[in-house]
């Protein structure tokens, strides 16, 4: 029998005992159900993902393709100049589109680009297709300004609907539920879980936050994703959390079992357990993420009149661009509709008001 070695690839078995095979270079995956270990099907499989690789590592991108378009595109101060996580998220669907990287721009149209989301969608989730979708709208949209493309196949697709019934993402806490969390949690991770229920800081925004950003009890920092500015003052329950919290050296101000910043994947790793435990004894219900902290549209429970009360005068504790972000955070909740529609009669009376007080006008003429 003759052995053939392939080098460049790793293979062992998941949890399940299933294997998987995956390049070590771009992570690419075999479908060894398709391809077998050893059949003809996987040694192409192996030569084409290794010559995808070195087209990778030479970037010798095809002039007039969608990996041109995507290197140039990576290149440009436009995308340097995006938030670290969006860059880590873009660099995802790029690797997802490197198998289609020799494919020409003259080739993409709606059709095709829907094609790509229901797949990946069907393989990833709908969010992911829905992302990837956005994505190449955006790196499009990028060629279309400088000539790449005639069009932007992507623009004006639709978003793949979520099934009714299914599960809400990141859907809020009740006050039970934040209660039971709280009391619940180790020393270590109270401070966190507090200041992310307290505040409506994002749980990237709450581990990350240093310490010399908070002083005489009130918050100055700005969120990762947006950038809008954040102005907090501190409850008094959440004093006295930190009051009681251990005592540690790190530059944020919290700090994992070690006396060391946390990290989000390592806060992640601590959480889930405490949440299931939670699940299992019925204090909480399913389907619980720390981001749900900010879905709550307006706060209730033994600390909700002192946080309505700093609302407006503490520039907007949940950094949204207006004041009714708490009730618009993902459209949820009882008042999120009349909160739409408030916005609207705002914008609306606004702009009568400047028609009717236009300058040279004697007297501002009165609304209708």
């Amino acid at each position: 029998m003759t052995i053939v070695r392939v080098t460049g690839f790793k293979i062992f078995p998941d949890r399940h005992g299933h294997l998987r095979c995956y390049h070590r270079k771009t992570g690419l995956p075999i479908d060894l159900k398709k391809a077998p270990i050893g059949s003809a099907e996987f040694l192409s499989e192996c030569a084409r993902i290794g010559a995808l690789s070195d087209a990778q590592r030479a970037e010798q991108e095809k002039p007039g393709t969608l990996g041109a378009l995507i290197c140039d595109y990576r290149a440009s101060p436009v995308f340097h100049d995006l938030a670290p996580r969006t860059r880590a998220d873009y660099q995802i669907h790029f690797d997802y589109l490197r198998p289609i990287a020799d494919t020409a721009l003259t080739r993409f149209d709606r059709p095709l680009v829907v094609r790509i989301r229901d797949k990946a969608a069907a393989s990833k989730g709908r969010h992911f297709g829905n992302y990837l979708k956005a994505t190449l709208s955006v790196i499009f949209g990028w060629g279309l300004e400088r000539g790449y493309i005639a069009s932007n196949p992507a623009s004006g697709i639709k978003s793949i609907r979520r099934k009714k019934g299914a599960p809400e993402a990141n859907r809020p806490w009740a006050d039970e539920e934040r209660d039971a969390v709280l009391s619940a949690a180790p020393d270590h991770m109270l401070p966190g879980l507090a200041l992310m229920a307290f505040t409506g800081l994002g749980p990237k925004d709450a581990l990350t936050l240093p310490r010399n950003f908070v002083k005489d009890g009130e918050i100055a920092t700005k969120r990762a994703k947006t950038g809008e500015q954040v102005f907090i003052a501190m409850p008094d329950q959440l004093l006295a959390v930190f009051e009681q919290a251990p005592v540690h050296s790190a530059i944020t101000l919290c700090a994992n079992s070690r006396g060391r910043p946390w990290s989000l994947s390592g806060f992640n790793a601590s959480w889930r357990p405490l949440r299931m435990r939670l699940e299992k004894e019925g204090r909480v219900g399913p389907g619980l993420t720390l981001y749900g902290l900010r879905a709550a549209p307006y706060p209730r429970g033994h600390y909700a009149r002192e946080r309505r009360r700093r609302t407006h005068d503490c520039g907007r504790p949940w950094a949204e661009r207006s004041s009714n972000g708490p009730a618009l955070f993902q459209g949820r909740g009882p008042h999120a509709k009349n909160a739409r529609r408030g916005q609207r009669h705002q914008r609306r009376a606004g702009q009568t008001a400047n028609k009717n007080c236009q300058p040279g006008l004697k007297k501002c003429q009165p609304l209708p």
